[in-house]
């Protein structure tokens, strides 16, 4: 399990263990909307982006679901936050060092299923073909 000294390095997780963090967290940074935002967010590094436009590039996202992804990765530490003092106010989002980091990883997953896509719907059709034979009836 994670934990971590007063002062002093924190300890690598055990995604294993049933009790450790490190599962929560994956959990958190492996959705669509997470590594969405971040992409975004990456792009516009080291400027910050307002939530509208974040709502506006990222398509399918709902409001309330980009407010629950940001709140996340702020809470985490990977964006920071600054509201600006107007009617109304103006959210501003920028990655934190630690953010940028993720956004290496994130890329390198994206451009993976991006390249390995045909091969995953491939399969999944032949899956598919095995699991209906012809002339079975589908409940």
């Amino acid at each position: 399990m994670t934990s971590q000294a007063k002062d002093g390095p924190a300890a690598r997780g055990d995604l294993f263990d049933p009790a450790c963090p490190t599962r929560r967290l994956l959990d958190r940074i492996g959705t669509k909307w997470t590594s969405m935002a971040v992409k975004v967010l990456a792009e516009a590094a080291p400027d910050e982006v307002r939530f509208a436009e974040l709502l506006r590039r990222m398509p399918g996202v709902s409001q309330k679901m980009l407010s629950v992804t940001l709140r996340s990765l702020v809470r985490d530490g990977l964006v920071a936050r600054r509201v600006e003092p107007s009617v109304p106010p103006a959210v501003h989002y920028r990655l934190t060092a630690l953010g940028l980091s993720l956004e290496t990883v994130l890329k390198a997953v994206r451009d993976w299923a991006e390249a390995h896509m045909a091969e995953v719907d491939r399969a999944n059709r032949l899956d598919g073909a095995a699991q209906d034979p012809p002339g079975s009836a589908t409940v």
